[in-house]
Parts: C-alpha cells; structure tokens; sequence
C-alpha cells in the first residue's frame, strides 16, 4: 500500500521571474469550474479548456482544489489515495497536460494536499481495522474507552458530534475531528510522515509548483487528550490541544528539509485558523524554514459569533480595519500571508461585504480593488472575478449538499429540538454551498458549464452575471479585475510595499497608503450603500494635488479628492499615484 518514488534530478516547475510573494492565485473548484463530459461535474478537460481565460485573467498561479481519488462525501476532503486522480475529474494524463498548459502560459499550479486526515475507505484505515497488531493500525489515532464505554474525552468535531467514533471490534476509538468519515492520520509516526512526503514529491516530480496544505496548523495533537472546558462551541471544541499543537513546528521543518529543499522556486501556503500574530511569524518567517505563508481567514468570518458560526453577529467597517491592521501592519515584515475574502468554504465576498441586490456591480468593483491593493498575496476564487453571488434560490435544506451545514441542521434540530425555521436561516445563509454553486459562463441553460445535469444548482442570475456578457462590457466587473490585476503585476508596491492606514475611525471610508522605495499610493474606498462625505488629512493635500487618479470610479469624483474633500457615491472606489 505504500508507494516510494525518487525525486526529480532536473526540477520540473516553472520557471518565472515572479517572485512567490507577488503571485497572485486564482483558486479553481474543479467541480463546478466547467464539465466537459456532460455528467455534471467539472472535470481538468474542462480547466484545460479555459487555460486561456485563466491567463487573460492576469493571475499568475492557480490553486487547484483536492483532486485526490476519493469518495466524495467530503468532494475531495476524503482522500483514499493521495497519488491519483479522481476518476470523476480525469486521469493522471489530463493532469499532466494540464499542468503543460498553464507552463506554457506562464501560470504556476499549486495543489492542495490534505495531511490531517484520509478517508474510512483509504486502504491504510481499511488496513489498520484488522487488529490492534496491523502495522497501519499506528497510522490513526486510538484510544480505549473510559470507563463507562464513553469517548476517551469530551472533543467535539467540526461537524458538532463527539471527536471520537468507536470500532466495535476492538473496542477503542478513533480520532475525527472533521467528519467520522475522515479519520485523522498520526503525525507522531514518522512513517506516516513519510508517506504524506512522498505523496508530495509524487506531484512535485511532475512539476507541480507549490502546495496549499490544508489545515497545516493542526496535525500535532496533545496525545494526552485532556478534557476541554470550552463545552459551549457548538462545532470543533477542544481546538486548544490541537491547534498549533507541541510538534507542529517540527514537523513542518522536516517536510520543508525533506520536500520542499528539493524544488527551489516552489511556494507552499498553509491553511490555519486560530493563529496569533507572534505564530504566523513563527510559521512563515524564513529563518524559520516552515511555509512561505500563512492564509488569513479572519476577513472571511468576520460576522461569524465565536462559539457557533452559524451565528452571525453586525459586523462594522471598523472591525475590518482592526483585521488588517494586524495583519498588514504588526505582522513582521519578513513574515508573510495569503489575503483573501471568499473561498469554496466560505459565502460569496459580495453577499456579506457589499451588497448583491442594488449595488452588486459597484460594490464588487469596490472589493475587487480593495483586494488588489492590499498587501500580502491575494486569492481570488473563481467566479468572483464575475461579482457572482450567493445561491438566494436556495429554501429547503434539500438545497444544501455542504456536509458540515448538514451536520449543523441535523445537531440543532433532530438532536437538540431547536425551532427548524430559524437553524434553517442560518444554514441558508452561511452554508458553503454559496461559494460552490458552477461557474457562470454564458445565459444558456446550463450556464455553459455543464450540457447535463449540474451536480449543484446553477444560479438563475446567469442571465445578468456571465463570462460572455463581460467580457464584451468594457466597463464590467470582469474587465476591471483584468485591470487590477494587470497594475498589481505592474507595480510590485502594491504587494510588497508598507501598508499605512488612513481615517482609521471613519465608518464608510476604507484608506490607506501603500509605499515602497521612491513609491506612494493612496486607495479610498466607499465601505457603504450611502453617500458619504470624506475628508483626507492635510499631510496629504499637497501630495495629491501632483497625484494621478490610476483607478477610479468616478473621473469628477477623483479630480475632487485631489483637492482633500469630496462626496462620494455607495462602493465608490480610487487609486492614486502620489509619487
């Protein structure tokens, strides 16, 4: 069941005078990217087919999600082998030529690896439930019951049950801490270490450029498995003994001495949650040898209450502020984060930062500039570059295919007798689903994503919001990504320079300067669906009267911000060059 393979002698990846930190990616669901085979499901043929869409894009790297052979209760998430494709989504061929096509047009491929946890079905948990004395058996987490038969502490998965699933023919339990389904892999064995870097340098000897690890922030555990005090969290409770656990630093070392060292050039973003300040720094900076960064996903959760997600809380401009501020300020400078504001786990960024119904088009442009400006290096998922929404369409749980929203309605509803209308409402509203309804490419029926039946249901605003409408508007939300990203390319400022807030307590207007060298940039930003008033600082007057207004949304509004005062209209948005 394991599989060794030799390094590559003459690296494969690409070769780019892009340095890693001023990549911008572009994230692709496979599944509901485009389907080219007419059974519903994006398949590579079809990524190989929008190879040039990808490029005309700008972006220069691109983040495939999992595409590991597996059962798909978790699309991907529950892998069963980590050096094969998924029949649903190709061959190991169509790989190959995939990874060619996006070589030749200059753009890095970056896939995610899932370390923390395999399938039930993966053939090494299969393995390990013959006997306590199979070799594989120390490939999982067990543990004997407590006394009174119960789970060997009081965790909760993600999922919102307990941690731990009891195999009765031996009598101990595993450790899950996502799904029961997905049994999470001992990193204390070194032979399983083993096999996640050989797993690695599988892709990496066929070129692949970098990974993004999943969850890399939680494979060390506390194996004294203490009881949590945090029983309130609805989902995920006992996160303080695994979270940033007692070896994950080491662990990470090894892999970048033993797979990362082989492929110079190569760029590896880490999935976490729950990290200070001080522990980004510990992951990312590079005497540190771990990752190259750290994904920020505070901007994301901004509205979600701390003990259950579900919750939505009123979030204000001045906590996004707060956000950044840490991130793109106190952070050390040679420290390093992947920003983004929406990804395939999360709501669509227009549907909780701007405002999808009136002022969609004009808001998405907002967040597409605020995005582009920022420092760190952004991820862009997959149809935001359209202002795609959330699925409103959605109004039975039947609509809902996301596992851990599942799980959620289930856990509120048929365990605990909370009122179905109103944990109805929530999973409707936050669900995953949102980010992973397929890729709106034309107004015909199937959104010229699929000729068959779409594994998930395709929004009917396809009519109003598609790749072939905006692509043939100038002025579109398509073509002013296109723009963005084009000047982030052009000006490495914008990613790497200094980030300096400005009207910090202004509640509508979002500024801030971006400078690097012999370079000032100033961005204002309306955060609002009302008019509002700005007034910048006197130290920048002087500055802006030889500024040029790069982007804007409104010519006469900028010639007036030059002068320090203006009005500007909901989700206005300007980019000036200072000097």
């Amino acid at each position: 069941m394991s599989r060794q393979l030799p390094t590559a002698q003459t690296p494969k990846q690409l070769q780019s005078d892009i340095h890693w930190k001023e990549n911008i990616v572009y994230e692709v669901y496979v599944r509901s990217f485009n389907d080219t085979n007419g059974d519903g499901v994006g398949d590579l043929r079809g990524v190989i087919e929008k190879a040039d869409y990808i490029r005309d894009l700008g972006v220069t790297a691109v983040w495939l999600s999992p595409i590991f052979k597996s059962p798909n209760r978790d699309y991907g998430y529950d892998v069963t082998d980590y050096m094969d494709i998924d029949p649903e989504y190709g061959t190991l061929d169509d790989f190959d030529e995939l990874l060619e096509a996006f070589h030749e047009r200059g753009i890095r491929l970056v896939m995610e690896i899932v370390p923390n946890h395999t399938s039930i079905d993966h053939p090494w948990f299969q393995a390990a439930l013959q006997g306590k004395d199979n070799p594989y058996r120390d490939y999982y987490i067990w543990r004997p019951a407590r006394e009174d038969g119960g789970p060997p502490n009081n965790w909760t998965s993600f999922l919102g049950d307990p941690s731990w699933k009891l195999d009765e023919e031996t009598g101990e339990y595993y450790l899950h801490t996502y799904a029961d389904h997905q049994a999470d892999l001992n990193w204390e064995n070194p032979k399983v270490r083993e096999e996640i870097h050989n797993a690695m340098l599988f892709w990496l000897e066929r070129g692949v450029d970098g990974f993004r690890i999943d969850t890399a922030n939680i494979l060390s555990k506390d194996m004294s498995f203490p009881d949590t005090e945090e029983t309130q969290r609805i989902q995920g409770s006992g996160e303080e003994f695994y979270k940033n656990g007692p070896h994950i630093h080491e662990y990470l070392r090894e892999m970048r001495e033993k797979v990362f060292d082989k492929y110079p050039g190569i760029f590896t973003m880490g999935e976490s949650s729950e990290v200070t300040i001080e522990e980004v720094e510990d992951y990312t900076l590079p005497e540190r040898r771990e990752l190259d960064l750290i994904l920020m996903i505070e901007a994301s959760k901004i509205c979600d209450a701390s003990d259950d997600m579900w919750t939505s809380e009123p979030w204000e401009l001045g906590h996004m502020k707060s956000v950044m501020h840490r991130w793109l300020k106190e952070l050390h400078n040679d420290a390093w984060i992947g920003m983004y504001l929406s990804n395939h786990d999360h709501v669509r960024m227009v549907s909780y930062l701007g405002d999808d119904t009136e002022y969609r088009e004009q808001s998405a442009k907002m967040l597409s500039v605020f995005l582009m400006t920022l420092r760190g290096t952004p991820n862009l998922l997959q149809g935001e570059e359209l202002g795609m929404t959330n699925a409103h369409f959605f109004s039975s749980i039947d609509d809902i295919k996301e596992q851990q929203a599942l799980a959620y309605y289930d856990l509120m509803v048929n365990q605990r007798g909370m009122e179905s209308e109103e944990i109805l409402r929530r999973v409707l509203a936050k669900a995953r689903d949102h980010s992973r309804t397929p890729m709106q490419w034309n107004d015909e029926e199937g959104a010229g994503f699929t000729t068959g039946k779409p594994w998930q249901r395709i929004n009917p605003n396809k009519a109003q919001i598609n790749v072939r409408q905006q692509e043939e508007d100038p002025e579109s939300v398509l073509n002013l990504y296109r723009r963005m990203i084009r000047l982030r390319r052009d000006n490495p400022v914008l990613s790497l320079g200094t980030y300096e807030p400005v009207l910090e307590e202004d509640k509508h207007i979002y500024a801030y300067l971006r400078e690097r060298e012999d370079e000032r940039w100033l961005v204002v930003l309306n955060f609002s669906r009302t008019t509002t008033q700005v007034t910048l600082p006197d130290n920048l007057r002087e500055d802006l009267i030889r500024a040029e207004c790069i982007v804007c949304s409104d010519d006469a509004a900028a010639e007036a911000l030059e002068g320090g005062e203006t009005t500007l209209d909901p989700y206005a948005y300007f980019v000036f060059r200072l000097y």
